[in-house]
């Protein structure tokens, strides 16, 4: 389709072929999908101590390790998109999960610091699809709260590996007594996902949907994804609250390890945190239909702003404990599993016929924006918690200014019709 032109392209054999996959194992396969880019992240963080002193990095200079990962993805998440509405989901996916295990493997072999920032930063890059595409193939599917209901169930899911995947890093590491070995494990799982695509997913691209590789509706395309107020706000606001997140994940080896002591506890403490925005996608799963996806956003991202206050309180004590920090933390994590899906549902609404053009650009935005912020955070530790819970409410509190302006200040609207 070019300018709402119906295209004249025939259609796609893998349509004709395969059968379309239950709407369960879609929310498995889309959830695991996701999950290859947090396992990317969060598989590595336990052995940031042993990758540092093998390859000579400085300080918080370990932290780049992951930020580069994420900002490079951000940036790359704009490419995928525009190939998906021309060409389907299913080729892009292929491409972004094959550069995804290449590129694993090659951080394995990596031999200097700087040489393994680079691959990884090449890695977030060209594996971006494997991001931006799943929202746009629920897109195809369902709409409304519709959406935000399967989104939050894949969160549900995608979620579990940030849960597990530091355990699994440090198993990896004391069983091959080597971190290269991490980023094996990470290959594998994409040769898993590839195979399961392969057999199992049809192409969800609508034929009457497809957009021409033609630059100027490509950017005019992206340009309405993230210039419609009725949506930018909660592009920009989510990209605010999970720079936050970013800046946690980024920071918590040491802030666990150094600032509390409880490095060799920080598998199961991540794990705590993580294990609670999956509870709470399940949760906003089952309420999101009832109640719509921006009353209960809207009255999750109050309750965000009310604890992370608390928390800044907190760290400003000069005995804060991991005892305040864990609870609060993990408070915070579970009210993102009530923001994160349902924001991106929101903003993503009114795009069926560019959904893949507009998740990229959307992801990009957010993903971008996010990892900066994050990276910047992060990078503030400072052996306290301090920066980090100055950080979430100062996020909390500006998402809040870019929702009002998206809904011109009236707050707790009117569920989502599907489409």
């Amino acid at each position: 389709m070019k300018n709402g032109t119906a295209s004249t392209t025939r259609p796609l054999p893998e349509k004709a072929k395969r059968p379309m996959i239950g709407e369960r194992e879609l929310i498995w396969m889309m959830a695991l999908l996701m999950a290859c880019n947090a396992f990317g992240i969060d598989a590595i963080l336990p052995a940031l101590d042993a990758l540092a002193g093998d390859l000579g990095a400085q300080g918080n200079d370990r932290q780049f390790v992951v930020g580069a990962y994420l900002l490079a993805a951000g940036f790359g998440t704009l490419v995928p998109g525009a190939f998906a509405d021309r060409y389907g989901r299913r080729p892009v996916l292929f491409v972004a999960l094959a550069f995804y295990i290449v590129l694993s493997i090659a951080c394995a072999l990596a031999t200097t610091f700087d040489m393994l920032v680079i691959l990884r930063a090449a890695q977030g890059f060209f594996a971006a699809g494997i991001i931006a595409l799943p929202p746009a193939i629920i897109r195809d599917r369902v709409g409304g709260d519709k959406m935000a209901r399967m989104m939050s169930l894949i969160f549900v899911i995608f979620l579990l590996v940030p849960a597990v995947a530091p355990s699994i890093g440090q198993a990896v590491l004391v069983a091959f007594g080597d971190w290269r070995w991490i980023f094996g494990a990470m290959a594998i799982a994409g040769l898993a996902m590839t195979a399961w695509v392969y057999f199992r997913l049809p192409e969800t691209l609508h034929e009457e949907d497809k957009q021409d590789i033609h630059l100027p509706t490509i950017s005019r395309n992206m340009k309405s994804a993230v210039t419609l107020r009725e949506t930018i706000g909660y592009t920009l606001g989510s990209a605010l609250v999970f720079g936050g997140l970013f800046g946690f994940i980024n920071s918590s080896q040491q802030l666990i390890g150094e600032a509390f002591g409880a490095g060799d506890d920080f598998p199961l403490i991540f794990a705590i945190c993580a294990g609670c925005m999956a509870v709470a996608n399940w949760s906003n799963s089952r309420i999101v239909e009832r109640f719509g996806a921006r009353r209960v956003s809207h009255v999750a991202l109050f309750a965000f702003i009310a604890v992370a206050a608390a928390q800044l309180w907190f760290a400003s004590q000069p005995d804060e404990s991991l005892w305040t920090f864990v609870p609060l933390m993990a408070a915070n994590m579970s009210l993102l599993g009530f923001i994160g899906a349902n924001f991106g549902s929101i903003a993503l609404q009114p795009f069926r016929h560019i959904a893949g053009a507009a998740s990229s650009a959307q992801g990009f935005l957010r993903m971008t924006s996010g990892a900066a912020l994050g990276a910047w955070i992060g990078y503030m530790y400072d052996g306290t918690a301090r920066p980090l819970a100055a950080a979430l409410l100062t996020t909390a509190v500006l998402s809040l200014v870019f929702v009002l302006f998206s809904e011109r200040g009236e707050l707790f609207g009117e569920k989502m019709d599907e489409d």
